[in-house]
């Protein structure tokens, strides 16, 4: 992590706990706003107007938080307004690298190698783990924002008609809904299973362990009786925060993290819900297992030997399947 601006220690997958030895996440650094360039808020202390070309996204396949941003980028049509970077999915001894893997780019923007270099570049004293998504103000040189939920919102209703306005991931009426989903949804299972994965006693494990598969059951019954998506029939920002999770529980944090108890495949609902979600124009191209499996099987603290399994893939299906996959029972 980076101290005081300069590289200290090789990477590590844990950098606080508490007094349980659960996984501490760090808080992220940079929470700045863009508003659209119509707005009145425009160009006030700490936000950043909206503008094609002047933003740049970085991101890892890898990651779930990253998705999230790259999800909204997509269904939000912003690919020729922001741009984006993809890191390497092997994490190295100083963290997220760019370049020298299949999709994985360089860094065309700031020629850095590695991300904490644009942690620096942001703020030379900064302290801390140089974590992805990053979005980057070329303009400026600077960080506009390195917290996923803050960028998902960011992407909706940052861009104003730069974006494609008939899609709100946050619609007015939903967001005490949504808000109180994500709510859950987060510490129990999104955050839930590195929780699991990296809780350093027994009890912590155990306790993240019940809240990942308590909270998988409720929602198992929750989509089983309702549908197509979390709020009936809106997709909103709490799927795509779901399905980021849900499509890496079968080839990482069923094993590697020791979320063993029930695959999601063994999860009808859910998995149906996951693919109904992959079918989403756009969303398939966000996904990649062989980064994903690459990068959490590159984590030395759980995975010493660096032995990728070959499985599991992640199957298309066709709408029949989907149907069927909802009327079986959880076995």
């Amino acid at each position: 992590m980076l101290v005081d601006g300069k590289w200290s220690e090789n990477w590590q997958p844990v950098q606080a706990k508490d007094e349980k030895g659960g996984f501490v996440r760090q808080i992220s650094g940079f929470r700045s706003l863009i508003t659209p360039p119509t707005s009145s808020t425009s160009d006030v202390e700490g936000d950043f107007t909206a503008e094609a070309g002047r933003y740049h996204l970085y991101a890892a396949l890898i990651c779930p938080w990253a998705c999230r941003a790259l999800i909204a980028r997509k269904l939000k049509k912003l690919e020729h307004i922001v741009s984006v970077s993809i890191v390497n999915p092997v994490l190295t001894e100083e963290g997220w690298k760019f370049g020298g893997y299949p999709g994985a780019t360089q860094d065309t923007i700031n020629g850095a190698t590695y991300m904490h270099e644009l942690y620096t570049r942001a703020d030379p004293r900064y302290t801390g783990r140089a974590t992805v998504p990053v979005l980057w103000d070329r303009k400026l040189g600077t960080i506009v924002n390195n917290e996923s939920s803050d960028i998902l919102r960011i992407f909706n209703s940052g861009f104003g008609e730069l974006a494609d306005e008939s899609i709100d991931l946050y619609p007015p009426a939903l967001r005490d809904k949504i808000d109180a989903l994500n709510d859950w949804i987060y510490p129990n299972l999104n955050n839930g299973v590195y929780r699991t994965g990296f809780a350093t006693t027994q009890p912590a494990y155990e306790e993240a362990f019940l809240d990942v598969f308590s909270t998988l059951d409720a929602l198992q019954t929750r989509l089983g009786a309702g549908g197509p998506w979390l709020l009936g029939d809106t997709f909103t920002e709490a799927d795509i925060r779901l399905f980021v999770t849900l499509v890496r529980f079968d080839a990482a944090y069923h094993g590697l993290f020791k979320c063993n108890l029930r695959r999601l495949l063994d999860y009808p609902a859910l998995n149906a819900y996951l693919h109904r979600v992959l079918h989403i124009p756009g969303i398939r191209e966000t996904v990649s297992v062989e980064h994903i499996k690459q990068g959490y099987y590159s984590i030395k603290a759980l995975n010493p030997n660096g032995i990728v399994p070959l499985g599991p893939d992640l199957p298309d299906l066709d709408p029949k399947d989907i149907l069927r996959l909802r009327s079986q029972p959880l076995r």
